[in-house]
């Protein structure tokens, strides 16, 4: 019987496992063939923080466009956006592509043409790529996010944002489909002086659709393969040691036949060297080409900014090397105190968001920069202006300190598997003989991996915002009337700055740059006697104007701070003041006389 009843037991747990399996459904057979509905994901996608869920324009960051695909995301923003954006073309570069820029404001919030305005471009030397795609990504950002976070949302209902991805498109574009040096613009440019020009650039010799480097083995050659890196490195032989190869520059031949290699590429000149402000001839400043705008890229930025007299801030982007720049650009160049110590604090700012940037003078701390945009920005315009450097190799490791060749070479193999080297390849050059050909891609070094740009885009773009959020910031908090007799009264009226940047800069003051701001009092049945600025308000020590009391001219309106206005008027009813500043804005306060 315990024989029975253990068999018995046995199949019943069998066949309790066998119908277990068969209603789950289970059978290996089954499971290879299963696979989850290929639907699409974005409809089961949770944002992590930092953008919204609904992205009306779809972009991926993590790459590289050129001028046309530039110009596409600003065209899709401005249809998605047409409340808050304006498309235009404010000129062309010397190969005629159009220098786009889109200008963000809530527009059915006051007049965008006197708001506070932030000027942000990117990309004046060509190579420098990743400063298109940060000012594509604010716009991109601020679009989205109006309505959705309060502080992008008060940012464009007070101030307006002038973007402008790239101002060198001829150079961008040459970088990214061809490759080579490409930081210059495209003019053609003697840069050899044999009276022609652009005759002799770097090549893609091999084919393989890169502009690398050649290398010779050479026993007289005075660098060797590293020994754990031999793709990647090559160092440099001791001095009493024998050498394996020479180094002979980027990928190209003579082509003028004057027996120098690549010593004509094209453009050839600097535009950030070619604006109006301590700038000198090429002899002085090289790159500076003939004269101040002599470009036309630079000329259409420089009216733009002559034209928008609002424009109260403004930031280039360049790369490399995580600085957070600031003029002057040469020693003992125009820089007021005051204004320098707004620029210090935000810049602190800047260092906090930025890991690894450095608040800089360009002069002091990097080396002299002649007819810089910064400083015509600044010395000729009055703005508070930085250059960012973008992207640093610190951020590769997270370290203090910048990497090793040996690290770079580590983080190339190991976290990119490779992707950034092209490997060597043997060509016959007409001059060198047997070469080989090969080495980094362009992308590595001055521009972040794939996975590392965004960040790059939206740290950068978020110590910009703040630097726009620190535009003058105006309200008028205070109308204050005393009865002296009957129709005859003082009205005292207050007005806050309530942001850290001055309406005017101590710059823009001391050269007459924009128009002073203007407080003015007017009404129906009233008349003003007199008025001035009140320069001590506990004893109520008043500056009277000599002309025109209706009106009391201000030199500046100081950040965090307040001045006050006193008007005696006779009259009855209503009255309007009116404070008008070129880049503070224009506002208005209605009262009634008691």
């Amino acid at each position: 019987m315990k024989r029975k009843t253990k068999f018995r037991t046995c199949i019943g747990i069998l066949l309790f496992s066998y119908l277990v399996l068969a209603l789950s459904g289970t059978g290996h057979a089954k499971d290879v063939s299963r696979k989850p509905r290929a639907g699409n994901p974005a409809k089961h996608s949770f944002p992590a923080l930092g953008i919204s869920a609904e992205r009306k324009v779809q972009v991926a960051w993590n790459r590289f466009y050129d001028h046309v695909g530039l110009g596409a995301i600003l065209a899709r923003l401005h249809k998605a956006f047409p409340d808050l954006t304006k498309l235009y073309s404010i000129g062309k570069s010397s190969q005629g592509r159009d220098i786009w820029c889109l200008e963000i404001t809530a527009r059915n919030i006051g007049d965008p043409d006197r708001k506070p305005g932030m000027y942000i471009d990117g990309n004046i030397h060509g190579n420098e790529v990743q400063t298109g795609e940060t000012v594509a990504y604010t716009a991109w950002y601020l679009c989205h996010q109006y309505g959705r976070l309060e502080k992008v949302t008060a940012l464009l209902n007070d101030r307006v944002f002038y973007l402008l991805p790239t101002i060198n498109p001829d150079g961008r574009d040459s970088w990214l489909h061809r490759g080579g040096f490409a930081r210059s613009g495209l003019e053609p440019t003697d840069n050899d002086r044999d009276g022609l020009a652009d005759e002799d650039d770097c090549e893609d010799l091999n084919g393989d659709g890169f502009i690398t480097m050649m290398r010779k083995k050479d026993p007289q050659g005075r660098f060797k393969l590293h020994p754990d890196y031999p793709e990647y490195l090559m160092v440099r032989a001791r001095a009493d040691e024998t050498g394996e190869y020479s180094r002979l520059g980027w990928e190209g031949i003579d082509n003028d036949g004057d027996g120098r290699i690549n010593e004509d590429s094209r453009g050839g000149y600097d535009m950030n060297r070619n604006w109006a402000y301590d700038w000198q001839p090429n002899y002085i400043q090289y790159g500076a080409k003939d004269y101040p705008f002599s470009q036309p890229e630079t000329r259409a930025v420089a009216e733009f900014l002559l034209a928008h007299t609002n424009i109260a801030a403004a930031q280039s982007y360049h790369n490399s090397g995580g600085m957070i720049l600031r003029s002057p650009g040469r020693e003992g160049g125009e820089m007021k105190s005051q204004d320098d110590r707004v620029l210090r604090l935000i810049a602190e700012r800047g260092e906090k968001t930025l890991p690894f940037y450095r608040s800089m003078i360009i002069w002091k701390d990097l080396y002299t920069a002649l007819g810089s945009e910064l400083d015509w920005l600044y010395g000729g315009r009055g703005i508070l202006s930085f250059t960012n450097e973008l992207w640093t190799s610190k951020n590769l490791y997270k370290t203090p300190s910048s990497p090793s060749d040996e690290e770079q070479a580590e983080f190339i193999e190991y976290v990119l598997m490779g992707d950034g080297i092209i490997p060597w390849q043997e060509y016959d050059h007409p001059t060198y003989g047997r070469i080989e050909i090969g080495g980094r891609k362009k992308e590595w070094g001055r521009v972040p991996p794939s996975f590392l740009l965004e960040e790059e885009l939206h740290r950068n773009m978020a110590f910009t915002l703040y630097h726009a959020d620190m535009m003058p910031l105006l309200k008028i908090s205070q109308v204050k009337i005393e009865k002296l007799t009957k129709d005859l009264f003082k009205i005292w009226v207050t007005i806050e700055n309530q942001r850290l940047i001055p309406t005017r800069t101590a710059q823009d003051v001391a050269h007459h740059i924009s128009s002073p701001d203007i407080v003015s009092i007017q009404g129906d049945d009233l008349q003003v006697l007199s008025s001035g600025q009140v320069t001590n308000r506990f004893f109520k020590r008043v500056q009277a104007v000599k002309r025109r009391p209706e009106r009391v001219e201000l030199d500046t309106i100081n950040g965090m701070g307040a001045v006050r206005v006193q008007f005696v008027v006779e009259g009855k009813g209503k009255f309007t003041v009116t404070v008008d500043s070129a880049k503070g804005g224009s506002l208005k306060k209605s009262q009634l006389l008691p």
